[in-house]
């Protein structure tokens, strides 16, 4: 159960992301997940990162749109599509004269859609190995340097966690009136902000105890009504509320949601075939944690906007670092009989903090061995 400041929400308000407003996904019974969406979905489960994929297979402008949006840019903003070339420019140099590889002039050239659309194999890269592979190489790099220049711009600035989380929760809060929308079927939903006891003990009881690896600060927790609503959920939040490409790799733990789960829906394309085992590799299991429990489990670096967190007269004048800063969220998937399976016995959560605060314990009150 959720540790402080709880909440449930009845709310039916629209989501803007970034001031630009996404059409509402569309999840009727027996509807098509585009290629997109299966990758998109793949890489959540499995916990893998965007720099290892070769391509990603957006449809159309409205598709590649989602994706800025997203990424905390609005496509039609002509301030942001400068900030996205000033992106694209350091990230060509940095192709060109550290790697020392080739780049297509006309990719250098190109706007932030048309580069997503090129890693798509559309437009004028359709049928080009070349600019496809290409323009992929530019959007990784892209995706590296916004992070980085995020991470500059929030030392760089007073921005209180308490500000940064609001817009988190307004973030999910709208996501959250989307699912009921588009008809998926919620039994709980609620989130918590980690208390300052609860974060001391587990920074205590892990081997890392550095406040920079406590990936739960905020965390949401969203229980299904069935195992049937899981794919349709998740196709909502990665359209909805956070990008695919900042899922923090590593940190997914999934034994809930199978990968060959997705393939019971009608595809629009091809799409290759999951690998490896039934769900995935599960990184980063919790220690404490029972091997009854299940569930998927997964962390996100959230981009906010600081222009919805600070007045504009405090916003940087130069822009060099941007507008958009990156807050870790951590969301918890489930169905109803799951989440009722895991609060008996061994599993349940009463039980795990038993098992962290007896670990902290031990490491506190450790005794000296012979010759020490």
């Amino acid at each position: 159960m959720p540790e402080s400041d709880s909440r449930s929400v009845e709310r039916s308000e629209r989501i803007t992301l970034s001031g630009f407003e996404l059409p509402l996904p569309k999840l009727a019974p027996g509807v098509r997940l585009s290629p997109q969406d299966i990758g998109e979905l793949r890489a959540l489960l499995r916990g893998e990162s965007v720099v290892d994929w070769y391509r990603i297979a957006c449809q159309d402008v409205p598709d590649a749109h989602r994706l800025l949006a997203l990424n905390g840019f609005d496509p039609y903003d002509p301030e942001d599509d400068r900030r996205l070339c000033a992106i694209r420019d350091d990230a060509a140099r940095y192709i060109r004269q550290t790697l020392g590889l080739f780049l297509d002039d006309e990719l250098v050239r190109a706007d932030a859609t048309a580069l997503i659309l090129a890693a798509s194999g559309r437009g004028p890269a359709e049928g080009s190995a070349r600019l496809q592979r290409g323009a992929c190489t530019l959007l990784k790099v892209m995706h590296i340097l916004h992070h980085l220049d995020a991470r500059e711009l929030a030392t760089s600035l007073s921005l209180p966690s308490s500000a940064l989380f609001a817009q988190v929760e307004t973030r999910v809060l709208q996501m959250y009136d989307v699912l009921r929308a588009a008809g998926v079927r919620v039994a709980e939903f609620a989130w918590s902000r980690k208390t300052r006891a609860s974060l001391i003990t587990k920074l205590l009881a892990k081997r890392q105890t550095n406040a920079a690896r406590v990936f739960d600060r905020i965390r949401f927790r969203i229980v299904l009504d069935t195992p049937d609503d899981l794919v349709s959920a998740l196709r909502v939040m990665l359209h909805r509320c956070f990008p695919f490409n900042y899922v923090v790799p590593g940190e997914t733990v999934n034994n809930l949601v199978p990968l060959d789960l997705l393939a019971r829906f009608p595809q629009a394309g091809d799409a290759p075939e999951p690998a490896g085992d039934k769900y995935g590799p599960l990184h980063q299991a919790n220690e404490f944690s029972s091997a009854d429990y299940r569930v998927l489990n997964f962390v996100v670096d959230l981009p906010i906007r600081i222009d919805r967190v600070l007045p504009q007269e405090n916003l940087p004048e130069d822009g060099r670092f941007g507008r958009v800063v990156f807050v870790l969220a951590e969301f918890q998937v489930l169905d109803r009989e799951t989440a009722e399976a895991n609060e008996r016995g061994d599993a349940a959560h009463d039980a795990y903090k038993r098992r962290q605060v007896q670990r902290v314990r031990e490491r506190l009150l450790r005794e000296p061995k012979h010759g020490e």
